[in-house]
C-alpha cells in the first residue's frame, strides 16, 4: 500500500496508539518494531470506526481508498505449512522436541515460514500470520494433541519452541519473516469437554509450570501474538482471562502481542459455557480482557460485527478499545513488510520454495535425529550378536522383513501439509540396502484380506472406480478383496487391496472406496463390526453413527439410520494377516515390526487416549513377528508414548512421532547405522495407566504428576535415549560464576567427563537437573536445569560444558507473590536422563529465606501450600481468584503453613467471604492447627448464614500458637462458601 497524508487523528485513537506504541519502542523510530507500531498507528488515524470494527474479525476487509488488502489471522504451520495443499511436511512437534536441537528446529520454522511466503506468492489471500507453535507442556500423555506440543518440562518446551517461532520470524532485524503465535493460553491438556472443563492452576503450578512456556518467546521477542484455549481456568473462561492483563501483557514486549481466539470460542462463551447472557457481552467482555481479533462463524464476520456494534450502542466498550486491539493487528501486519513491500527482504520468495531440494534435505535430517533408540540388547538368534545390540543392521544385514500397516505408509496428521513424494519406512529400507528393486527388504502389512457377503442377498461387497459399492458378486473376484486394519478399541478401516482405496462416505449416504487415507474433522473411513452369536457382523460407520444396508433392487451399499434394518455379513477371510506376517518375519534374518497409531484415530484434536496400552491387535503382531524371529526390531510410530507391558523385553525398540514426508529415509539412517543415534524422549513413557493422575486434575504437585513430582518408575524417562557407543560419566566439577551483581554467583558450570569404551563414536546427550531435598517448599523431584549435546569419540573422552542459571532454581513464594530462589543445598544431578543420574554434586545458595505469613496482613485464600478437595474458582466474573469446596457434599481444605509467631490469646481469623448457597443449609468454616500423629484440631468454627457475603470472623480458642513449632493451619470449608482472603489476627 502507498500511505497517503495522515488525517487529524481522533483523541481515542491517539490515546490508544500512544499506549501501545511507547510500550514497544515506538518513540524510537530506530527500532523495527517501534517503527512498524508508528506505521499502524499511522494508518489507524486514517480508519472510520466502522472500518476499524470490521477489522476486528479473523477475515477483515479490504479498505480499498487506503491500498489495504483483505486480511486473515492465522495460517496452520505446526510442522511445515498445513491446509494449503503440497508443501514439506516435517516430523510432528512432539518428534522435533525429540531431537533437543533448537538450531535444527530453528531452520525447520525458517523453512516453514519461507514456504508460507511461497504460499503466498501464489496466492496473495494466504495470511502470514502462523498459528504455531503449540507451548502446552505436555503435562498428560493421554491428551488428544500431545502431538503438537513439545515436551513435559515447560522451559524445555520454551527453548525449542522459541527456536521454532525464531526460525518462522526470520534472519531480518527489519522485517519478520512470518509472525508466529503461541497457543493455546492457557492451562489445556484435554479434549474432553475441552470447552467447558476448568483447570485448577494453583499459583504455583502457574508460575512453575505453565507461564514459563509462554514468557521466554514472547520476552525474547520471536512470538508476534498467542491465541487463547477454550476451556476454562480457574472457573473463568481462557478468553476473558484476567491472567492476559495481570500477566502477559506486564512481560517484556508483551503490550505489542496480538491475541487471538480460538475457532469458534467467542460464541462458546455464551452458548455452551453460558458465562454472559449474550454475543455483546461476551465479545466486550473478550475485548476488555485483551483480544484483538474474533475468529467466530467462518470466513462470515457480519455476526461477531453485529456483537460489536451492539457492545458499542451500550457503552460496554469504547472506541478507543477498540483501537487498541486494531493497533496490535495493524503493527502485526507491519511486521511482514505488507505497508512498505518495497523495503521488504522476502517478497523475491517464490513458489519454488515449496518444496524445494534444500527443504526436503532437512526434512530427512530432522526424521532421522527426531528417531529415539529405547532399547538396543543382543538378538538371541545368531551367535554373531553376542555382546552387542541388535542395532545398528550395518552394511549388509541379510534379509529384512518390515512388517506392520505403519512400515509400508506414510500418515499425515490434521495439521499437516500434503504429502508429497513420502518415503515408508520399508522403502527407506529398500533404497537403502536394495537400490529401487527393493532386493533383501520384504514389506508385509501383516492385516487380514476379506470378502463380505450379504447374509440376505448373498452378494459380496465391492466395486471399482468411484461407483458406489455394491454387494452384487457371486464369489470374491479383485474388486471384493478389502484389508482390514484393526487401530484398537474396535474401530477399523475397509481399504481395497486392488486400488488403496480406503471405504469411506463422501456425503451422498453411500459408500465408495474412494478415499486416499483416513482424515477429516469428522474421520468418515472407520467401521466398527457387531458381531452376533451365529458368526456374522454387521458394519457400524463411524463417522455417521449409521449402518450399512444393501439396498434392494441395485444391490447398493447405503448407510442407515437404524441397527435394526441393517445387513448381516459373513467375512471370509482370504489371507491370514497373522499368518502372512509369520511367514515373512520367519523367512527374513531380521524382522522390524512397525506399530503405532493414526493420527487421526484414537488420541487427536477433539478425542483423548483412555489407555497408554498399545491397541491389542499391535500387541498381537509384534508376539507373533517375535515368536518367529528372535531378531525383531521394534519400531513405533507414533503421536504419543505408549505402555508395553511384557512387550518392552523386545530385543531392540525404537520411536519416532509421525516424521513426514523423509519418515523412511530418516529412520533407515538410524537403523543401518549411517546416522548415529542422537534422539532423547521429550516427555516420560510411564508404564501403566495406574501412574497417571486424572487427565483433569492440573495440580500437578498435589496429584505427584509429571516427571517433575511422579514417584512412579517410568518405562523410560524423560531424556532416555541410546546412542551405538557405550558413554560412561566419569567425573564432574562446579565451578561458581559470578555475575555482575553484588549478590556473589548468578550461575554455575559443571564440566562433565565422559569417556566412550565402544566402538563408534556417541552423539550424547548431556542433562542437568536440581533436587532439593531440605527445601522448605515442595521442590520437585527432578527439575531440568541444562543440557548439551557433545560428541564423544569412539574410544576416547569429551567434556561437557554446562552453564546452570541459578533463577532456573527458583520457585514460587505464595507469601511474597514471586519467584524466589531460597538459599540451602540443592544437588546438581547429572546424566543420561532424568532417572539416569550417575553423578552429583552439592551446591549451597547463600542469603536470607523469604519471609513467612504474617499476622494483620490479608493474602490470597488461593496462596495455599496444599489442598485436598478444593476448586478455584472466580473471585469476581472477570478478576481475581477463590477458593471453594470442588465437590460441595464433602468438606474441601486449604494448608497454610510458614506462620510467624501469633499472638497465643485472643486470635482470631478474618475471611472475605465472596458468596455462600443462596439458600438452604448454612455452610460452616473451620480452623484447624496440626495435633499428635498427623491429626488436626479444630481451634475455631463458624457458620456461614445462606446468601451471605462480606467479612467473616472465626474466634479462636484462647492460646492457639501458629509459630511456636506447628507454623501451619487448615482452612476447612463445609458446603457451597467462596473465601477469596484469610488474615490471621
Amino acid at each position: 500500500m502507498r500511505l497517503e497524508p495522515a488525517i487529524l487523528p481522533s483523541p481515542a485513537a491517539d490515546a490508544a496508539g500512544d499506549d501501545i506504541v511507547d510500550a514497544i519502542g515506538g518513540g524510537a523510530t530506530t527500532g523495527a518494531d517501534g517503527y512498524a507500531a508508528e506505521l499502524a498507528h499511522q494508518i489507524l488515524r486514517t480508519l472510520s470506526l466502522e472500518q476499524k470494527v470490521a477489522m476486528l474479525h479473523q477475515h477483515a476487509p479490504a479498505v480499498p481508498e487506503l491500498g489495504l488488502a483483505p486480511f486473515h489471522t492465522g495460517a496452520e504451520a505446526a510442522h511445515g505449512v498445513a491446509w494449503l495443499g503440497p508443501a514439506t511436511v516435517f516430523p510432528q512437534p512432539v518428534g522435533m522436541a525429540a531431537t533437543w536441537d533448537a538450531d535444527l528446529i530453528e531452520r525447520l520454522g525458517e523453512a516453514t515460514g519461507r514456504e508460507l511466503r511461497g504460499k503466498k506468492a501464489e496466492d496473495p489471500s494466504v495470511g502470514l500470520n502462523a498459528w504455531a507453535p503449540v507451548v502446552n507442556p505436555l503435562r498428560h500423555p493421554l491428551w488428544g494433541r500431545n502431538e503438537e506440543g513439545f515436551s513435559e518440562d515447560p522451559h524445555l518446551t520454551a527453548e525449542l519452541a522459541g527456536a521454532y517461532c525464531r526460525g518462522l520470524k526470520g534472519r531480518d532485524s527489519h522485517t519478520w519473516l512470518t509472525v508466529p503465535t503461541l497457543k493455546h493460553f492457557l492451562g489445556y491438556n484435554n479434549e474432553l469437554d475441552r470447552n467447558v472443563t476448568s483447570s485448577n492452576l494453583s499459583p504455583r503450578v502457574l508460575h512453575e509450570y505453565e507461564l514459563p512456556a509462554y514468557r521466554s518467546p514472547i520476552e525474547e521477542g520471536v512470538a508476534g501474538a498467542v491465541m487463547l484455549s477454550y476451556n476454562l481456568v480457574n472457573g473463568r473462561p481462557a478468553h476473558v482471562s484476567d491472567l492476559v492483563q495481570s500477566e502477559l501483557r506486564q512481560w517484556h514486549n508483551g503490550k505489542s502481542v496480538t491475541i487471538v481466539t480460538d475457532a469458534g470460542a467467542p460464541g462458546s462463551l455464551f452458548r455452551a459455557e453460558k458465562y454472559f447472557d449474550d454475543g455483546p457481552a461476551a465479545y466486550a467482555a473478550a475485548l476488555h480482557a485483551g483480544v484483538d481479533s474474533f475468529t467466530d462463524d467462518g470466513d462470515n464476520p457480519a455476526p461477531s460485527i453485529a456483537y460489536l456494534n451492539e457492545a458499542l450502542e451500550k457503552d460496554l466498550i469504547s472506541e478507543a478499545d477498540i483501537d487498541r486491539a486494531v493497533l496490535r493487528l495493524l503493527t502485526l501486519r507491519a511486521r511482514t513488510g505488507e505497508f512498505t513491500p518495497e523495503n521488504d527482504p522476502y517478497a523475491t520468495i517464490g513458489t519454488d520454495a515449496i518444496g524445494a531440494a534444500a527443504h526436503v534435505r532437512l526434512a530427512r535430517e530432522a526424521a532421522a535425529k527426531s528417531v529415539v533408540v529405547l532399547r538396543n540388547d543382543p538378538g538371541t538368534g545368531d551367535a554373531s550378536d553376542a555382546g552387542t545390540g541388535l542395532l545398528p543392521l550395518g552394511s549388509d544385514p541379510g534379509t529384512i522383513a518390515v512388517i506392520g500397516t505403519l512400515g509400508s505408509r506414510v500418515l499425515s496428521d490434521w495439521y499437516s501439509g500434503t504429502l508429497q513424494d513420502e518415503v515408508s519406512i520399508a522403502n527407506g529400507l529398500a533404497r537403502r540396502y536394495g537400490g529401487g528393486t527393493a532386493a533383501g527388504v520384504v514389506a508385509e502389512e501383516g492385516a487380514d484380506v476379506v470378502a463380505l457377503r450379504s447374509v440376505r442377498t448373498g452378494g459380496y461387497l465391492g466395486g471399482d472406480g468411484t461407483a458406489v459399492l455394491t454387494a452384487q458378486a457371486a464369489v470374491p473376484g479383485e474388486t471384493e478383496r478389502f484389508i482390514v486394519k484393526d487401530w484398537g478399541k474396535g474401530e477399523l478401516t475397509l481399504q481395497s487391496e486392488l486400488t488403496g482405496k480406503f471405504v469411506t462416505d463422501t456425503g451422498d449416504g453411500y459408500l465408495h472406496a474412494t478415499a486416499d487415507r483416513v482424515g477429516g474433522w469428522v474421520v468418515q473411513e472407520t467401521f466398527r463390526l457387531d458381531h452376533a452369536a451365529d458368526g456374522t457382523a454387521a458394519l457400524q460407520h463411524v463417522g455417521t453413527g449409521k449402518w450399512l444396508r444393501i439396498e434392494a433392487g441395485t444391490a447398493s451399499a447405503a448407510l442407515v439410520p437404524g441397527a435394526g434394518t441393517a445387513d448381516r455379513f459373513v467375512l471370509r477371510t482370504l489371507k491370514s494377516g497373522h499368518e502372512a506376517a509369520r511367514q515373512a518375519a520367519s523367512a527374513a534374518r531380521t524382522a522390524v515390526v512397525v506399530v503405532g497409531n493414526d493420527p487421526h484415530l484414537g488420541g487427536r484434536e477433539t478425542l483423548d487416549r483412555t489407555t497408554l496400552d498399545l491397541p491389542l491387535a499391535e500387541q498381537e503382531l509384534i508376539r507373533i513377528v517375535r515368536e518367529a524371529n528372535p531378531r525383531t526390531v521394534l519400531v513405533i510410530v507414533s503421536s504419543y508414548p505408549y505402555a508395553l507391558g511384557a512387550l518392552a523385553d523386545t530385543p531392540a525398540i525404537v520411536w519416532t512421532s509421525h516424521g513426514g514426508q523423509e519418515l523412511g529415509n530418516g529412520v533407515a539412517d538410524v537403523l543401518s547405522g549411517d546416522t548415529e543415534p542422537s534422539g532423547r524422549l521429550p516427555q516420560t513413557w510411564f508404564r501403566r495407566d495406574a501412574d497417571l493422575a486424572d487427565i483433569l486434575d492440573y495440580d500437578i504437585i498435589t496429584s505427584r504428576s509429571t516427571y517433575l513430582y511422579s514417584r512412579a518408575e517410568p518405562l523410560f524417562a524423560l531424556g532416555h535415549g541410546l546412542t551405538y557407543g557405550e558413554v560412561h560419566y566419569e567425573s564432574v566439577a562446579l565451578r561458581e560464576l559470578r555475575g555482575e551483581g553484588l549478590h556473589g554467583a548468578d550461575q554455575v558450570e559443571l564440566a562433565v567427563e565422559l569417556r566412550n569404551t565402544g566402538a563408534r563414536p556417541a552423539s550424547e546427550l548431556v542433562q542437568v537437573y536440581a533436587s532439593a531435598p531440605g527445601h522448605r517448599f515442595d521442590f520437585p523431584r527432578r527439575l531440568l536445569v541444562g543440557h548439551q549435546r557433545v560428541e564423544v569419540p569412539a574410544g576416547g573422552a569429551a567434556t561437557a560444558r554446562i552453564r546452570v542459571p541459578l533463577h532456573r532454581l527458583a520457585t514460587y513464594s505464595v507469601v511474597e507473590e514471586r519467584m524466589l530462589v531460597e538459599p540451602g543445598t540443592y544437588q546438581l544431578l547429572v546424566g543420561a536422563s532424568a532417572e539416569d543420574l550417575p553423578l552429583a554434586v552439592p551446591f549451597t545458595v547463600t542469603g536470607k529465606a523469604g519471609p513467612g505469613r504474617r499476622s494483620g496482613r490479608w493474602f490470597r485464600a488461593a496462596n495455599f501450600d496444599s489442598c485436598h478437595n478444593l476448586a478455584l474458582v472466580p473471585e469476581t466474573p472477570l478478576t481475581g481468584t477463590a477458593v471453594a469446596p470442588a465437590d460441595t457434599t464433602r468438606p474441601g481444605w486449604a494448608l497454610y503453613r510458614g506462620w510467624e509467631p501469633a499472638p497465643a490469646d485472643g486470635n482470631q481469623v478474618l475471611l472475605d467471604v465472596v458468596s455462600s448457597e443462596p439458600e438452604g443449609a448454612a455452610g460452616l468454616v473451620r480452623i484447624q492447627i496440626p495435633g499428635p500423629a498427623d491429626t488436626w484440631n479444630t481451634v475455631g468454627r463458624a457458620e456461614v448464614a445462606p446468601g451471605y457475603s462480606g467479612e467473616l470472623v472465626v474466634q479462636l480458642r484462647s492460646g492457639t500458637a501458629f509459630g511456636d513449632g506447628s507454623g501451619a493451619f487448615r482452612l476447612v470449608l463445609e458446603g457451597a462458601v467462596t473465601v477469596s482472603r484469610v488474615q490471621l489476627e
